[in-house]
């Protein structure tokens, strides 16, 4: 179909960028009573779009709103007069300079007083910059991240806005109406929404709300992918310790999970792990999961995070190790040399109860999973006090218990230890996860024991111990590091009977090493 010129101020809000994403996240807005002009590069696409979702096809909207619709717009220009004021241009394409380049295209047809959000997965720093650029425009920048993948997008993504505190009004009641639900009782994700249908509860609450000023948005969202990499990561240790040590079936390991999806466990993950393993390949009949190759990929979100640890200083070592483990994985060659030259344990044949080692694992993961969200919830709090964000981690947790890719029953747990104190200094330090760490910790160490006896690499589940271990320790043998530093480069010291903020500095080549204070 050829696209008319639109009518002027007739479209509550604009999507730019018709790739998956953007397609299903602009259904999404049109299924929930608003009219929605889209725009893409490519007309071809918009025209298409326009032509497979014609006005009437979408639902009568979400709490007696009405049908919405798209309003397909050729050039920048139409797009921008389509939009009622306040405009709200929502941009879901590629991160990066092509971002910039559609804003700085929108900022040249609008107007002070209206809307850019970027809904991309754009790094933190360039969000704060373009923030800048706009606000000195008259402009308002909301940096969104957006969780959920296209199923999400289409039907309830997790939504995580954060930029010009003045533009929340304006963006709320889509974000509110689009973003997925859950039981505010039980924090369980509320199903059924689907083309034309929303979901609608009295006790439902959205998984959106306004996360902070500047870049705030963006930096959670960020997080949340660091954490969700340690998630995945600690999935996949699980699985190979089982089927390395007890060689259980791909089909067995299912079952298992299938099993754990009905414990503390319960997850979106747990669930498409039960699920893949469960698969079998069409065309060799062998276990699906035997026939991927062992390469993973990574767009670098999870490397954002472990640097932004790096650059703060706060410990997220189990993070980092999800990403150095997709690293390795991508050594493919090298590892297959390497495994005809490089020997491990001898591996005896399991000889312990087999049902009592799955329980173990299953505990370790636990206890893993709650250091993962723990170093997340530090890092994000440490980047608060930094630039005064003031995150609410309660509001952040509950966000995360549906629509996005770590949605799971721990979310609810960790939004009532936030709910509780929100000043809590470290998560592992809730009353809840000390008593559940305090009584899975035996199985936990049993598991990280028996992976190292057995020579299978749990990167991520024996850095979560070693995270834990350090953070209960109120000694660590970082006096003898600080030691060394000042032997080698005068870097001076703290006493433990002095005060805080004093140094000294022992002078190691005179014979009877004086002390002095620097």
């Amino acid at each position: 179909m050829t696209l008319e010129s639109p009518k002027p101020a007739s479209a509550d809000a604009g999507v730019v960028g018709l790739a998956v994403m953007g397609q299903n996240l602009a259904l999404n807005i049109a299924d929930h009573g608003f009219s929605v002009a889209v725009h893409n590069r490519t007309t071809s696409v918009t025209e298409a779009m326009l032509a497979e979702h014609p006005a009437g096809t979408f639902g009568p909207g979400y709490r007696g709103k009405g049908p919405g619709g798209l309003v397909g717009c050729e050039s920048v220009a139409d797009f921008v007069s389509a939009l009622k004021r306040p405009r709200v241009a929502i941009i879901l394409i590629k991160a990066g300079k092509a971002t910039d380049a559609v804003i700085d295209s929108l900022a040249e047809h609008m107007e002070p007083g209206d809307v850019i959000v970027d809904g991309g997965n754009a790094h933190w720093d360039d969000t704060s910059r373009r923030a800048e650029a706009l606000s000195a425009k008259g402009l308002r920048f909301i940096g969104s991240g957006v969780s959920g993948g296209e199923t999400g997008a289409r039907f309830g993504p997790s939504l995580m806005p954060g930029g010009d505190r003045e533009a929340w009004p304006v963006l709320e009641p889509i974000w509110q109406a689009i973003a997925a639900k859950v039981d505010a009782r039980t924090g369980k994700p509320i199903e059924g929404a689907a083309p034309g249908k929303t979901v609608d509860d009295e006790n439902a609450e959205a998984c959106t709300a306004f996360i902070g000023p500047g870049s705030a948005g963006h930096y959670v969202k960020m997080v949340h992918n660091g954490i969700e990499y340690a998630d995945m990561q600690l999935i996949c240790e699980a699985y190979d310790l089982l089927r390395t040590v007890l060689e259980l079936s791909p089909a067995e390991l299912s079952d298992v999970f299938k099993a754990w999806d009905d414990t503390e466990l319960d997850s979106f993950l747990i669930e498409i792990t039960a699920d893949i393993l469960g698969q079998v390949d069409s065309k060799t009949s062998k276990p699906f999961v035997d026939i991927v190759l062992d390469r993973a990929g990574q767009k670098g979100t999870g490397k954002w995070t472990s640097v932004a640890s790096l650059d703060m200083g706060v410990p997220a070592p189990t993070i980092a190790e999800a990403v150095f483990a997709r690293a390795i994985s991508s050594f493919k060659d090298l590892r297959v040399s390497a495994s005809e030259v490089l020997d491990g344990p001898e591996s005896p044949e399991f000889e312990g109860d087999r049902a009592q080692f799955v329980e173990d694992v299953r505990q370790a993961l636990y206890c893993s999973k709650i250091c993962a969200y723990a170093q997340g919830f530090g890092l994000m709090a440490e980047a608060s006090k930094e630039n005064n964000w003031d995150l609410d981690f309660a509001e952040i947790a509950q966000i995360w218990r549906g629509g996005c890719i770590i949605r799971a029953a721990l979310l609810h747990e960790i939004t009532l230890a936030y709910r509780e104190r929100a000043d809590l200094p470290n998560l592992l330090m809730a009353p809840a996860f000390v008593e559940a760490v305090d009584n899975a910790q035996d199985a936990w160490r049993r598991v990280v024991a028996t992976s190292a006896l057995q020579g299978v690499p749990t990167p991520a589940f024996s850095s979560a111990l070693a995270y834990y271990d350090s953070l209960r320790s109120a000694r660590l043998p970082a006096s003898l590091l600080q030691a060394q530093r000042d032997y080698f480069g005068a870097h001076t010291y703290e006493r433990v009977d002095a005060p805080r903020g004093e140094f000294f500095h022992l002078d190691w080549p005179e014979k009877e090493r004086p002390e002095v204070q620097a």
